[in-house]
């Protein structure tokens, strides 16, 4: 194993207790789904998670790191205002942190916040009707987007309260000309909402290259579906368990390194 997998072993590990090294576990399993998903943009964009019974802190990768590499020790731990509470010899990256601070400092639903700057997400992104839901898995986020105009580099403090109303109640929050992020009580729930993200994102740019008409569903049944995903009557929308345990089967049959 890497040395640089190896950052916060010792004292801090052998004092964590259960919840956060589980927490620390999955957090890293999601890094390398990414990576393996193919959704990565070297060694930038975040997905953070609340450490349990420890309100205002959350865990992240350390900068510098392939997402390939992010390992359940190696991840570190930050409040929300920017201390850094698990040595490290790795910098914060500062737009993730003004990003990801926001969203756990306004929203206790936000256990999980991932950000990508995927293909497919950033050309979404940089279209004016943004994400058309359009097909079963597409249609959980019919009415329920929300989308931040673009900025700049986000670095500047005072645009997390601007990033938080831009979020509101929902789960998904297209940043225009950027990418896309999602949140979730869980890991499992905001990576759940970033794959069918993803796979909407990439239908509806290969339906839009046909130039042929869109059959789209009645306003009725796209509403009925997507109350479907979010009320846990549907399939995808109430076994997150076992589509979890699937996918860490998948993490450790081709990155075991991560639960190290």
């Amino acid at each position: 194993m890497n040395d640089l997998t190896k950052l916060n072993a010792g004292e801090q590990l052998d004092s964590m207790d259960a919840a956060e090294w589980d927490a620390r576990v999955n957090l890293a399993a999601s890094y390398r789904l990414v990576h393996h998903f193919g959704w990565t943009d070297l060694i930038y964009n975040h997905i953070t998670l609340s450490v349990p019974g420890e309100p205002g802190v959350f865990l992240t990768n350390p900068f510098g790191l392939n997402y390939s590499e992010v390992t359940a020790s190696s991840l570190v731990k930050i409040d929300i205002n920017g201390n850094l509470l698990s040595a490290t010899p790795f910098r914060i990256n500062r737009a993730g942190f003004i990003i990801h601070s926001a969203i756990h400092a306004a929203r206790e639903d936000a256990k999980c916040v991932l950000h990508t700057h995927s293909r497919a997400s950033s050309a979404i992104a940089c279209l004016q009707e943004g994400l058309v839901p359009m097909n079963q898995a597409g249609l959980q986020f019919y009415n329920r987007l929300s989308y931040h105009d673009y900025e700049g580099f986000s670095v500047e403090a005072d645009e997390r309260a601007r990033l938080v109303a831009s979020l509101g109640s929902n789960h998904v929050l297209i940043l225009r000309n950027h990418g896309v992020l999602t949140t979730g009580a869980t890991v499992a729930k905001a990576f759940q909402r970033m794959y069918f993200f993803e796979q909407s994102a990439r239908l509806q740019l290969d339906v839009m290259q046909t130039g042929r008409p869109i059959c789209m569903p009645s306003p009725e049944v796209c509403e009925k579906t997507a109350q479907s995903w979010h009320n846990g009557t549907s399939d995808s929308s109430s076994n997150d368990d076992i589509e979890w345990a699937a996918l860490l089967r998948l993490a450790d049959t081709h990155y075991p390194g991560f639960r190290a």
